[in-house]
């Protein structure tokens, strides 16, 4: 049978914990291997001792461990001692409850149901699902708005739908639990809306069971200003982790997958929307760094553009390409084959490599035979006002996504990425301030739509400062090897087309024009071909 530990938080519970002990449903074996821990958290009086006593009591149905912690953890740190408990001991299950009987242990029969029904990894009892039912419990009424307003604005922040942030009658899947980084978490009261961000954050799902309301003569030891203050701040953090303004370890719980490429941003004012427009229809591209493939597969799609990729492994969208080169181009730019390109991607790929310079460099020499070559470059620029204003605060942060990317080695504002660019023998014909992406924090909707709006008009009035990310459009200039052999070349050229005139010259003129004119003509011919003494200065 699945193995469940109920974990017991205790303070100063010595009147009410064997109660509580008592009134664990014994109908719980029949479907679970059940354990109870009680880990009183440096009570002063006789927690421990009566939490010892009511676990040996011969009518006790469980195994009960009483732990005692000599220094005080906090609400938030007992638990973490809890969960880990479970953890390591290789529980399937761990249902919170509280040691001064405010939470029914009655129910959790109904809460562990709710795990054989459904793919739940945590389940809630809440006091909020049936209306009225908290206040008759005798829920104080500033309890019971606090309670209503905090969760109303956390599922506004967080985007989701639970009727109650705050209630401490949870249990949860060890499974989902070993993803969390709870460790990091606060010790304080808090740690249940941080633990909840966690869950959503690791796409874990969150059952709610409503559970009868209680409130007798228990001490509360919660600030509630202080409380409120905390949850709010935890979950503006979290909200502005979700769109990669703001990074904290702790919420840092996303599975990682393989080939976890950034998003496509073709449906709206992007780098990648850009560079679909810049790029005429019809031409062969060099897709650097191509990713998932969803620029390139736009380009053949939309324009009938021949794309050649180069990426360290093959994105699900690369099917159509004429040729996917499998390199890392920390390690150099690969052979892509001898045909010129019309236009060369390195979109978002600059800021990520070892050293941009070698790269630049070899991208000049790649490209410099090429006359009609073009090559787009994209990055994020560190100068965008949200960075700066998050440095005037003390603040210069890397996370999963955006500008501050961990991924990153370098980070380039307009006028460096320019001075890079010209600095390796590029010739810079366009540069443009691009929008944040904010239909990936705000969707389709008409707030978004209004924001993007804005975002373009400032982004056209300072692009050094609005622009979330750098468009460069530049072209090489020829290496000093290719302009010998083109050199070379037009000697050539004009040499034949000398010699050319000349002949035709003795037609026009007959073979009646005197020898000595016929030779005078000759030695003029010879001499326009051959340098100038200036040009031969060892000669006699």
């Amino acid at each position: 049978m699945p193995r469940l530990l109920i974990f017991i938080v205790a303070y100063h519970a010595e009147v009410t914990i064997a109660k509580v002990l008592r009134r664990i449903p014994a109908s719980l074996t029949d479907h679970y291997n059940v354990e109870v821990l009680i880990i009183d958290d440096a009570s002063a009086d006789a927690t421990f001792t009566v939490g010892v006593k009511a676990g040996r009591a011969d009518h006790m149905p469980f195994s009960v461990t009483v732990l005692y912690n000599p220094v005080n953890q906090g609400y938030g740190g007992n638990q973490k001692i809890g969960y880990h408990y479970a953890i390591d001991n290789g529980f399937d299950y761990v249902a919170l409850l509280h040691g001064d009987g405010q939470y029914a242990p009655e129910v959790l029969p109904e809460l562990m149901e709710v795990f054989r029904s459904t793919p739940a990894d945590a389940v809630f009892g809440s006091r909020m699902m049936k209306s009225g039912e908290a206040l008759k419990g005798k829920m104080p009424l500033y309890k019971y708005f606090g309670n209503r307003a905090l969760t109303k604005i956390q599922n506004r922040l967080l985007g989701t739908h639970l009727s109650e942030f705050h209630s401490g009658y949870r249990v949860y899947s060890t499974r989902a639990l070993r993803q969390l980084p709870f460790e990091r978490n606060t010790n304080d009261f808090h740690f249940d809306t941080e633990i909840i961000i966690q869950l959503l954050f690791a796409g874990r799902r969150i059952d709610e069971y409503p559970i009868p309301t209680y409130y007798g003569d228990e001490i509360c030891r919660v600030n509630g200003i202080k409380y409120a203050k905390n949850v709010l701040k935890a979950c503006l953090q979290a909200s502005l982790q979700k769109t990669y303004l703001f990074y904290d370890r702790r919420f840092d719980c996303a599975p990682s997958a393989k080939g976890d490429h950034y998003p496509s941003k073709l449906d709206f004012d992007s780098t990648h929307a850009r560079a679909l427009d810049l790029i005429p229809a019809g031409s062969r591209v060099l897709d650097l760094g191509s990713g998932t493939g969803a620029v390139g597969s736009a380009l053949i799609e939309r324009k009938g553009c021949s794309v050649v990729g180069v990426d360290v492994e093959r994105g699900s969208m690369t099917t159509g390409y004429e040729q996917l080169v499998i390199a890392d181009l920390n390690a150099g730019i690969p052979k892509v084959g001898d045909r010129p390109f019309d236009y060369v991607l390195a979109l978002d790929v600059i800021e990520h490599l070892n050293d941009p310079e070698a790269f630049l460099d070899e991208l000049r020499q790649l490209t410099a035979p090429w006359p009609d070559a073009k090559i787009i470059f994209t990055t994020g620029n560190i100068g965008f006002i949200f960075m700066r204003l998050s440095l005037l605060v003390g603040r210069f942060e890397y996370g999963r996504r955006g500008i501050l990317d961990m991924t990153h080695t370098r980070l380039f504002t307009f006028a460096t990425l320019q001075r890079a660019a010209r600095s390796a023998g590029f010739v810079i014909e366009h540069t443009e301030g691009v929008v944040p992406p904010l239909p990936f924090i705000f969707g389709s909707s008409r707030l978004s739509r209004a924001l993007m709006a804005t975002a373009r008009l400032l982004v056209k009035i300072q692009p050094r400062l609005f622009g979330f990310q750098c468009l460069l459009v530049a072209r090489p200039r020829p290496t000093l090897p290719t302009l010998r052999a083109r050199a070379q070349v037009a000697a050539q050229e004009r040499a034949t087309a000398a010699r050319r005139r000349y002949r035709k010259g003795l037609q026009r003129r007959g073979s009646a024009m005197p020898l000595h004119r016929r030779a005078a003509d000759v030695v003029r011919s010879v001499a326009a071909i051959l340098p100038t003494r200036a040009a031969r200065p060892n000669l006699p």
